[in-house]
């Protein structure tokens, strides 16, 4: 039986105005590039998350790039579309409505609006009613998100940060730099530090602001499920946002990025710890400081499309067993 090349077959979902759920059943080699071949969306009445990037990397201190991680990313994640996510074992868009919905943008040639421009763009999409999962960037991003972020919650948020660098340093009046965000956020009220948590840190740093850290060498000891018990334990219910400094990966897993920290996790390690979070009252995610530049054979790319699908399966079984995932 031969089959009709021109028959009807669902392509370039991401641009179909009626598609919300399910897969897009296209090649994952063709057709319009959004994160997991989602709709692309400015409107985002109707949806439960939307996706958004960052290409922010002016306050790099070392190696830049990350400007192109969200589109890096969003490359890589097409191939994981089509099949039941593991090991959630579901098609998780059945149950999540997810839409694309482009990239900030503010004037590359005056960086220091840069962070009010993300920060009203975070906000208007919170506005929606929607979860948001952002892709950076470098870690300086997580600031005006957290920012926008917990003017619509009405308060502070549990920090739990994967990471090989505290980004504790001095915000020297406030200076724009990914090592000092968590300064920033902890002298604006924006986390609660005694809720708060680090994973995988393999530097030093002035402060730690009474943040619990779990460095590289204890994490080892623990493995990812007394690294996740430690995390519920830590956070003790109160609302959490997860930021994934891909450099928390050993550069072995993740070489493309700016700061590469040896000794940290493996791809499968850092997946086995997020599997375990499903306790957490999760208000939003993001992936940052991949740069594409550095990466070989878009592995760096793929681990972050990972962590960010993992994140998918964590919301849809949360909102499957009744929780709300709107912030």
């Amino acid at each position: 039986m031969s089959h009709d090349p021109l028959s009807p077959r669902p392509v370039d979902r991401a641009l179909d105005p009626d598609f919300r759920y399910g897969q897009s059943t296209e090649p994952n080699y063709s057709g319009a590039v959004s994160f997991l071949r989602r709709i692309y969306a400015h409107d985002l009445s109707g949806f439960d998350v939307a996706v958004w990037g960052v290409p922010f990397d002016t306050s790099t201190s070392n190696r830049p790039g990350a400007r192109f991680g969200p589109r890096a990313l969003r490359e890589a994640s097409t191939i994981l579309d089509g099949d039941p996510v593991f090991p959630f074992g579901v098609d998780i868009f059945e149950r999540l409505a997810v839409a694309d919905s482009g990239d900030a943008v503010f004037d590359y040639g005056y960086p220091t609006e840069a962070p009010d421009a993300i920060e009203a763009q975070a906000a208007a999409r919170l506005s929606a009613g929607v979860h948001l999962v952002t892709l950076g960037g470098d870690h300086f991003v997580t600031y005006p998100v957290l920012k926008a972020l917990t003017k619509k919650i009405g308060g502070p948020v549990a920090l739990v940060q994967f990471d090989a660098h505290q980004d504790t340093w001095d915000d020297e009046d406030g200076r724009i730099d990914h090592g000092t965000f968590v300064t920033r956020l902890v002298k604006e009220g924006i986390i609660i530090p005694e809720k708060s948590i680090q994973i995988g840190i393999r530097t030093h740093a002035p402060a730690d602001y009474g943040i619990r850290i779990i460095d590289g060498f204890e994490a080892a000891e623990l493995g990812p499920e007394g690294i996740a018990n430690e995390i519920v334990y830590r956070t003790g219910g109160a609302p959490a946002y997860l930021t994934f400094d891909i450099d928390a990966l050993d550069p072995a897993y993740a070489p493309g990025t700016g700061t590469p920290v040896c000794g940290g996790f493996s791809t499968r390690e850092a997946l086995s710890i997020l599997r375990g979070l499903r306790e957490l009252d999760l208000k939003g995610f993001d992936v940052v400081e991949v740069s594409p530049p550095y990466d070989h054979a878009n592995v760096t790319a793929l681990a972050g499309a990972t962590l960010a699908h993992y994140y998918f399966g964590l919301l849809a079984s949360r909102k499957a067993a009744g929780y709300s995932i709107v912030p």
